[in-house]
């Protein structure tokens, strides 16, 4: 029996021993033996949305690496989907914010979604004591960093207290300073990232964007827009484009300047001293001596050739023969623009140190320069210096303008009326204007535009201001307003101007509580014109009830202009009829054909704003084209124009018939690139020209293959001609050269016919990069539930769009495509197709590889082994040597007159 016993504890203890090594390796791999889901008692007590269940089902996949990174529209319930992941993941968890108000919005959305009874305990909102789910800030967090001198304590704090999930909401935000203390987190120990965001930073410079991917980790998910619309999460709405004319004064300073940029450059064509010196500076002097400077900036060589053939110098063709170009007709020198004279100053004052002995004379360039304000900070600049643009983009123009949209919306929607107006900057000295100098209020921000619409309006009950640090209401609203607020808490000021205001100041500990309750105010209807600022409003505010949002903002990015348009596109409770009206201003530029900086900065906007078009053809997406305004806006078009915009703006009930017809002939948001027609004449009469050069084409391909096949087919076939006789030679020749050649010729002729030779290159270019995606094992998607699309429009742009990959895929495909249609400008391998026809028909011949590919030779060779099965034989070159760096140059010269137009534009449709 003892023996027994002995014998029993031995194998215990060898259990016990096996159970502790098991244990520590589990430790190891950071897996408990029974580890469980810290937030299994939290349940989300509502139906989900069908686009967040489908969200949700995803969720799995994509967490495996340890990052989820998620673009999700305003309204698409981002708040309550970050939970819900948060609880799956099940562990310790630090969500982070960029203000208080979102912060407080996260434990809200917890207690009243996630909970019966409200009551929740395990939450902190201090990130120096820690729970199971804490909410702070970002500034919070950097501030905690920064009081670690030793910033592994740093480190340890969050490891020792079980932080394993850390959740970055508007992710946007992380681009600098607030990047580094949590990258360095990151980094520092095996986290699981989850990054919710409306619109990725894509408008930042290319490091901060690096920065952003670095922590946030790829795109693995979206919400669409078009399913919260569906969902009725988002109310039908529309952008529009509300059209100013810039004052007198700005017209004549503008025209001016226009006109003194004209007169320096006449004169310097003229100028013998200006001309010397381009013709004895190096590059043109002696090119063979600086061939590896030359080959550095080709630019600057082009604008010192273009310059001087504007002058009518002759230019000898062994300048340009330096380059590796073996006819003149090879490069076309394109007419001089101001854009290559402002280039050619900037490389001159650039180069002065390799110009000693011109200093003198360039010192006088100089300060002609700055005395024409074209100079400023070395940066020679001849569309106009920051004085124009600032005058345009805060133009009291606007002011008028969105007077007659308040004015024209309270026309249609009456009492249903519920505007809010988003701008920068609050402009306080315009505060007790009198009413007769009002008109005169020279600049953009919430007194003026308040002052502009107290003086316009007849209700004026309904208008009031929100700002941080600025609150005005009308006197009637008082009664209300302590219906739900204590009087002890705030004072009262009479407005000095208007008596029939007040401006009400809470103390340090209302304030909250202040905007929260003119936002009340508002929802409840009895204000109707809520004029405040875009750092208070423009994120994370909330108020259902907008249904006409003004944005007179011209301070800010792709990011601030999505959060604010947000604020009008939720959909109402009980209101399910409600639209969203989205009015834009900008004040054109009568200078510039396009309208202008101002209008420029607004269309690039657009890309982040995802609606409905405004065309016959009825799609949904982004970009500025889907409001089909006119290519050329002049003041003498600026009227008709905003007359017709109002009066679709007027049409609200058209917006929800087109938008419900447009979601359904989608399900899904696609990628999709669109080459710009570059021809020189009218589409329509460019297309006859791709006809002759189809003929021409077709011809020369029969010409060569003839030339080689006709002499042996002869000797090979003699014996027929002999035996059957002419007639039947004939015949059979034909008919071979029929099926061989005839079937060919008829297809090239009718696809240069229908689509022009570029048609053909940009699928043949797509399906190349799609199968060294595949070849590189970027593709994982079965490649036979891929299809890219290629179209031609009507004036003549050509699209290409991938349909069935999902949302890396095809941002990878299309940015890689948009790479090679783009002018040359510095890759490290460029593919040469040298055909000598192609010259002759002014096909493109050079092709930057796409980053992607040509980081490393291997993957360089893989892509040209793809490209020559859909593109036929080419030859790729490495940059970096000489030979390469001449090739370079000779593909950055052809055709150089398109390197500084827009060529290509990215879109997202709904397909």
């Amino acid at each position: 029996m003892l023996q027994k016993l002995i014998y029993y504890c031995q194998i215990k203890s060898i259990e016990r021993i096996c159970l502790s090594f098991i244990v520590i390796a589990l430790k190891n791999f950071k897996i408990t033996p029974l580890q469980t889901n810290l937030f299994k008692k939290l349940n989300f007590i509502y139906p989900w949305r069908s686009y967040q269940e489908k969200f949700l089902t995803n969720f799995s996949t994509h967490i495996s690496d340890d990052h989820f990174h998620v673009i999700a529209p305003p309204g698409s319930g981002k708040t309550v989907l970050g939970l819900e992941i948060v609880k799956r993941i099940g562990k310790k968890t630090l969500v982070l914010t960029p203000t208080l108000t979102i912060r407080n919005q996260w434990e809200d959305r917890l207690q009243h979604f996630f909970t019966t009874d409200k009551n929740f305990k395990s939450v902190s909102f201090d990130i120096k004591s820690l729970y199971e789910i804490t909410f702070s800030t970002y500034q919070s967090l950097h501030s905690f960093y920064k009081t670690f001198e030793n910033k592994e304590d740093y480190f340890n704090y969050f490891k020792t207290n079980g932080i394993e999930t850390i959740v970055l909401d508007e992710a946007h935000h992380l681009k600098n300073a607030w990047w580094k203390c949590l990258y360095d987190l990151k980094q520092s120990s095996s986290h699981t990232i989850v990054a919710l965001t409306a619109t990725p930073p894509y408008d930042s410079d290319r490091s901060e964007i690096t920065k952003y991917f670095q922590l946030c980790g790829e795109i693995d998910d979206e919400i669409a827009t078009p399913d919260l619309v569906k969902e009725q999460n988002l109310c039908p709405h529309q952008d529009y484009v509300y059209l100013s004319k810039p004052s007198d004064i700005e017209i004549n300073y503008i025209v001016n300047f226009r006109k003194e940029i004209a007169a320096f450059i006449d004169e310097l064509k003229t100028d013998e001293t200006f001309k010397l010196f381009l013709q004895d500076h190096r590059f043109y002097k002696d090119p063979s001596r600086c061939i590896d400077e030359l080959y550095g900036n080709p630019e600057f060589f082009s604008a010192i050739i273009i310059f001087l053939k504007s002058t009518g110098e002759i230019i000898p063709f062994e300048k340009i023969q330096i380059l590796g170009f073996e006819n003149e007709k090879d490069v076309e020198i394109p007419p001089l623009t101001n854009d290559w004279v402002e280039l050619l100053l900037q490389n001159i004052l650039d180069d002065r140190l390799n110009l000693l002995d011109y200093e003198a004379y360039l010192l006088t360039i100089e300060k002609r320069l700055k005395k024409l304000n074209i100079l400023d900070n070395n940066k020679v600049n001849f569309i106009g210096n920051n004085r124009i643009y600032k005058s345009l983009f805060s133009s009291p123009s606007k002011l008028k303008s969105i007077v007659k949209i308040i004015d024209h919306e309270f026309q249609h929607l009456g009492n249903q009326l519920q505007s809010v107006i988003l701008t920068d900057y609050i402009r306080n000295e315009f505060l007790n204007t009198p009413k007769n100098i009002i008109k005169s209020i020279n600049k953009l921000g919430v007194v003026p535009i308040f002052q502009n619409l107290r003086v316009s309006i007849e209700n004026k009950h309904m208008l009031a201001v929100l700002s941080g640090s600025l609150v005005i209401i009308h006197a009637n609203l008082l009664a209300e307003f302590y219906l739900y607020e204590n009087e002890d808490d705030y004072t009262i000021k009479p407005l000095e101007c208007d008596a029939e205001y007040v401006i009400i100041s809470g103390k340090s500990s209302s304030k909250s509580h202040l905007v929260a309750a003119i936002t009340n105010l508002f929802e409840k209807g009895k204000i109707k014109i809520l004029v405040g600022t875009k750092s208070l409003l423009g994120e994370g505010w909330d108020a259902p009830a907008i249904n006409t949002l003004i944005l007179a903002s011209f301070v800010g990015s792709f990011v601030t202009s999505n959060q604010m348009r947000g604020r009008a596109i939720r959909s109402q409770i009980n209101n399910p009829s409600k639209t969203g009206n989205i009015w834009h201003l900008a004040c054109i530029d009568p200078t510039i054909k396009d309208g202008g900086r101002d209008l420029e900065i607004l269309k690039r906007r657009f890309d982040a704003f995802l609606g409905i078009s405004n065309t016959e053809e009825n799609y949904i997406s982004n970009g500025f084209e889907r409001l089909a305004l006119p290519k050329n806006i002049t003041l003498e078009n600026v009227d008709s124009i905003n007359i017709n915009t109002l009066e679709i703006a007027s049409k609200r009930e058209d917006i929800s018939k087109k938008w419900n017809a447009a979601i359904f002939t989608g399900n899904k948001l696609g990628r999709e690139i669109k080459l710009y027609f570059q021809g020189k004449k009218p589409y329509p009469k460019q297309k006859k020209i791709y006809f002759n050069d189809a003929v021409k084409y077709t011809f020369v391909e029969l010409t060569i293959t003839l030339s080689f096949f006709l002499p042996e087919f002869l000797l090979k076939n003699l014996h027929l001609l002999i035996s059957k006789g002419v007639l039947y030679f004939v015949y059979t020749t034909l008919a071979f050269l029929g099926l061989n050649f005839g079937q060919k010729a008829y297809k090239a002729i009718k696809l240069y016919l229908q689509y022009g030779i570029i048609h053909k290159d940009i699928e043949k270019m797509a399906n190349a990069i799609m199968d060294t995606l595949y070849e590189l094992h970027h593709f994982t998607t079965e490649k036979s539930t891929i299809k890219i699309i290629t179209d031609l429009l009507h004036q003549g742009d050509v699209t290409c769009s991938i349909q069935g990959a999902n949302q890396i895929e095809s941002t990878l495909f299309i940015n890689a495509l948009n790479e090679m249609l783009q002018p040359i400008e510095n890759p490290r391998y460029v593919i040469v197709k040298d055909v000598w026809y192609r010259k002759k028909l002014d096909i493109q011949n050079y092709f930057p590889v796409p980053q992607l590919f040509g980081d490393k030779k291997e993957r360089c060779e893989i892509f040209l082994k793809n490209w020559s099965d859909h593109m036929g034989k080419s030859n790729v070159f490495y940059t970096r040597h000489l030979e390469g760096r001449k090739m370079l140059v000779k593909a950055r010269l052809f055709h150089i007159s398109g390197a500084i137009k827009e060529v290509t534009k990215k879109s997202i449709i709904w397909k």
